[in-house]
């Protein structure tokens, strides 16, 4: 019986080693690889939040841990079993995760409420919630760990963008005065942290829109208005002729984000662009006559060509009109027009810049758009205009004449300003045979509105 006991000994020592190298090698193996679970390490570090931005508590952090490639929710539900997302069906990669949460979660609305707009992010109200991380692998393999979570004091008041309103709906951004500016308003409800307002192209580009100083600070609540010229006043481009959504997106301390938006329709929109003609060989500005006596008349001629990709607005009078040398465009009842484009004639002497100003074409050359004429993009049109002059040009004699085309009220560009100038003699008698011009009743060329 002895050595039977001495044979067994070695034996039942080297099973012992053996189950201890494979229990090490097991524990080895977990714990460089871990177990086979999905989701570990799941920890939530408060168990209470009060997401109001007074920096005490308004935060907790979400950790966990994926074994593998999988698909993550992280979502809460009321004690009536609602649930609201924080984190919806989004591809992660194996490795550790850590993000905060600040009570944000998915946009929703209340029963009863009416609140304008899209709610793209919102607090969860006051109560306690019971969360839930949940993963997926790539073979359908689902594990989910949950625990509570109580949500106090917080500040649930959404920034609401109420009665967001555009002026006009269809807005010719083009520099002709008519309908080139648009202006949105609304009334926001609380401060904010961010407020954007923005024209969405097809391709997702958000095209900021400025807001006008008010009485209302930005950011603060109130009314707010925000102006849109398409960028043409900058000299810019406007985006291309067609129906946009306008839209504004405020966003509030705690996180809580209000969406609106309003349709805008682009039409003729682009920046101005014409000149007066310069002919390979010739005069840019033709005058009928390099002497002009006294109570005759000095005509001109020119071509003025719309070279830009919108239609450019004008005023009278038209072509052909024949002026006084002591009237002006006021006298004649066509008074500035801001965003209207004019040919006009000038001199050394002038009182008035540019007092003599005729429209850019006849009406044969013109297109009317909305009660308004327009020379269209590519046109050319020949204009002609004539001066009875009635007396001397100031002091200087011949009196240097130039041609310009003026966008009023905007600018006149360097190379429209002073086109080609002349020197024209007026052929004034001795003082002692001086005999006024017959006189001229002022044409009433104006249309009566």
């Amino acid at each position: 019986m002895v050595e039977n006991k001495q044979t067994y000994t070695p034996f039942i020592a080297g099973a012992i080693a053996l189950l201890l190298v494979i229990i090490g090698i097991v524990v080895g193996w977990r714990v460089v690889n871990g177990d086979s679970s999905l989701l570990r390490n799941v920890t939530v570090t408060h168990e209470k939040i009060t997401p109001n931005a007074d920096g005490d508590n308004d935060v907790t952090q979400i950790s966990y841990e994926l074994s593998r490639n999988a698909t993550v929710s992280i979502y809460f539900e009321n004690e009536a079993g609602e649930r609201y997302y924080f984190r919806k069906e989004k591809p992660r990669g194996a490795g550790e995760y850590r993000v905060l949460f600040s009570g944000i979660v998915d946009g929703y609305r209340l029963p009863g409420e009416t609140v304008a707009g899209e709610i793209l992010t919102r607090l969860l109200q006051n109560g306690t919630y019971t969360w839930t991380i949940e993963a997926t692998d790539d073979r359908g393999v689902t594990e989910k760990v949950q625990g509570s979570l109580i949500v106090a004091d917080a500040d649930t008041v959404l920034p609401e963008l109420r009665n967001f309103t555009l002026d006009k709906h269809v807005f010719t951004p083009n520099r002709d005065g008519i309908d080139d500016r648009v202006l949105a308003q609304f009334f926001l409800t609380k401060e904010v942290a961010e407020l954007r307002v923005f024209l969405l192209t097809p391709e997702g580009i958000e095209v900021p829109i400025s807001e006008l100083e008010r009485d209302v600070p930005p950011l603060m609540p109130g009314r707010h208005y925000y102006d849109y010229e398409g960028g043409v006043d900058n000299g810019e481009t406007p985006p291309p002729d067609g129906t946009y959504p306008i839209v504004a997106v405020a966003q509030d301390h705690e996180g809580q984000r209000v969406r609106v938006e309003d349709s805008l329709t682009i039409q003729f929109g682009g920046v101005p662009r014409a000149d007066i003609v310069s002919p390979p060989s010739g005069d840019t500005v033709m005058f009928d006559k390099t002497a002009v006596p006294l109570c005759h008349t000095l005509t001109f001629t020119l071509t003025v060509h719309n070279y830009g990709t919108t239609p450019i607005r004008t005023t009278g009078p038209a072509p052909g009109f024949m002026y006084d040398s002591d009237w002006n465009y006021n006298t004649v009842g066509w008074p500035t027009e801001s965003g209207a484009w004019r040919v006009a004639i000038g001199f050394e002497n002038e009182l008035t810049n540019y007092p003599y100003r005729w429209a850019v074409g006849s009406p044969d050359d013109l297109q009317e758009i909305d009660g308004h004429m327009y020379l269209m993009p590519g046109e050319r049109a020949v204009v002609t205009g004539s001066i009875r002059i009635t007396g001397p040009l100031g002091e200087r004699n011949p009196q240097p004449m130039w041609a310009g085309l003026i966008h009023e009220d905007v600018e006149i560009a360097q190379f429209n300003n002073r086109v080609d100038p002349h020197e024209i003699l007026i052929d004034m008698p001795d003082e002692a045979h001086i005999e006024p011009c017959e006189p001229r009743e002022v044409p009433q060329t104006k249309p009566e509105n």
